[in-house]
């Protein structure tokens, strides 16, 4: 799975009072189930549907083990794509920001009487680690990671669209190779030009915004999730209260992610809907030995085993003969006579 730098993963690390966005439905996180958010239109655009829009789309939490996958989408007038993003508030890829300071924006743009709230309306699609993993794991090769992406990609801007905003732009950083993306998002939105391109949280304010709302929203999850474990972890720490930092970045790469999936795994059922049983480094503990609990399924092709709804009934006329029972399937319709009896 793609993991950040080294020098990333620092910045990686939720903001200490992470700003707990309208984005995060507590029910649905601690229930590993997914979700979408979407904000009204703004006010601005609103006032006139007319109003030509970029969008930008973003994703926080490819590579973690631990936690939801999160995308992010923003759009905002055309005229005020630069000057509002860049120039005002410096947006910028949410894995240079500082943890308070993407904290900071996405409570801004969450702020009625803002300039960011009046102008952009955002939406996240929060993938769950629990949904992740059961769809990696299918039989016959699986939902892979990309899929899903792509999909909740389309939704995501499906539902803008559904809303009638204007969009004209769409700026979205790649996953794979970015001219095989952008093809398939042609194809679904053809009258919009789209740019793929990799680095584009970087390139396009737009998308810098967006990661940013996919960021924040993926820490402060983080946060909700952890909540089910406050008590445990309390009593591995000397009674102090420890909050989502204690099970680190969620990355394989962090000591502090390793330490406590080790601490934390259950032989039988491994770890709660907050981690990808499908990852590497949860099945290398849950297959290490001495570590989980080894369980054999019956074969359901075994011919001696296999058998049949109809073979469990007897119909009355052999309980009463003592007979051997006959398939009752056989007769449903009534039972064969010669051609003299007709």
């Amino acid at each position: 799975m793609d993991e950040p730098e080294s020098q990333e993963l620092a910045h990686e690390v939720p903001a200490e009072n992470v700003f707990i966005a309208p984005s995060i439905h507590h029910c649905d996180i601690l229930a590993g189930i997914s979700y979408t958010h979407c904000t009204p239109i703004p006010d601005v655009i609103k006032a006139d549907l007319s109003i030509e829009c970029v969008l930008g789309v973003d994703e926080a939490g490819r590579g973690p083990v631990l936690g939801p996958m999160v995308y992010g989408l923003l759009y905002l007038p055309l005229s005020q794509h630069t000057s509002l993003l860049a120039h005002t508030h410096y947006f910028d890829d949410s894995k240079v920001l500082k943890p308070q300071t993407r904290s900071n924006l996405m409570q801004a743009i969450c702020t009625p009487d803002t300039d960011l709230y009046q102008n952009c309306g955002w939406a996240t699609r929060v993938m769950s680690a629990r949904d992740i993993a059961s769809g990696m794991l299918k039989p016959a090769g699986g939902y892979n990671l990309n899929a899903q992406a792509m999909d909740a990609t389309i939704e995501l801007i499906k539902d803008v669209f559904a809303q009638g905003v204007n969009v004209k732009e769409i700026y979205i950083d790649t996953i794979g190779k970015a001219e095989v993306y952008q093809k398939k998002l042609e194809r679904v939105f053809p009258t919009t030009m789209i740019t793929v391109a990799e680095k584009a949280d970087s390139i396009y304010p737009c998308v810098s915004a967006a990661s940013v709302c996919a960021k924040v929203t993926r820490d402060a999850a983080l946060e909700v999730s952890h909540q089910a474990y406050r008590s445990v972890d309390a009593s591995l720490n000397g009674s102090k209260v420890v909050g989502a930092d204690a099970w680190g970045t969620g990355y394989p790469s962090s000591a502090k992610t390793v330490n406590w999936l080790k601490g934390h795994m259950d032989p039988l059922f491994g770890w709660g809907n907050e981690c990808r049983m499908s990852w590497g480094t949860a099945k290398d503990m849950l297959e290490a030995k001495g570590n989980g609990i080894k369980v054999e399924w019956p074969d359901n092709n075994d011919d001696e085993q296999a058998r049949r709804m109809t073979d469990f009934y007897i119909t009355a006329s052999a309980m009463e003969l003592d007979e051997e029972p006959e398939d009752e399937l056989a007769t449903w319709y009534g039972k064969p006579v010669a051609a003299s009896a007709f």
